[in-house]
């Protein structure tokens, strides 16, 4: 009984905090951004994201095609997120605005 309750209390806990992350959207068991910046902060946003990234052991998938740059967190193979994921997806948002200025 404990093990369902910690795993129903870390689920609402990561769903609380994806509330938190504005403009990211949640499908399945990834959650997506999208932002429209220019080719220089697209660079800068990258390199700031491997950083992080690297530190937390994941590896989001960064694309990007004419003025949007699109960004997928979590395994997409039906794992559900992770905390780690999530903080990911906070430290990119921390990146964003540092590259644009916002």
């Amino acid at each position: 009984m404990r093990v369902l309750f910690r795993s129903r209390a870390k689920h609402d806990y990561l769903s609380d905090a994806l509330t938190l992350l504005t403009g990211w959207t949640r499908e399945g068991e990834q959650i997506r951004r999208t932002l429209v910046i220019d080719d220089t902060q697209h660079a800068a946003l990258t390199e700031r994201v491997k950083v992080v990234a690297d530190a937390l052991r994941l590896r989001p998938e960064i694309s990007r095609r004419e003025d949007r740059t699109q960004i997928r967190v979590g395994h997409g193979d039906g794992a559900p997120l992770s905390e780690g994921e999530v903080l990911l997806a906070a430290r990119i948002e921390d990146a964003y605005r540092t590259v644009t200025g916002s």
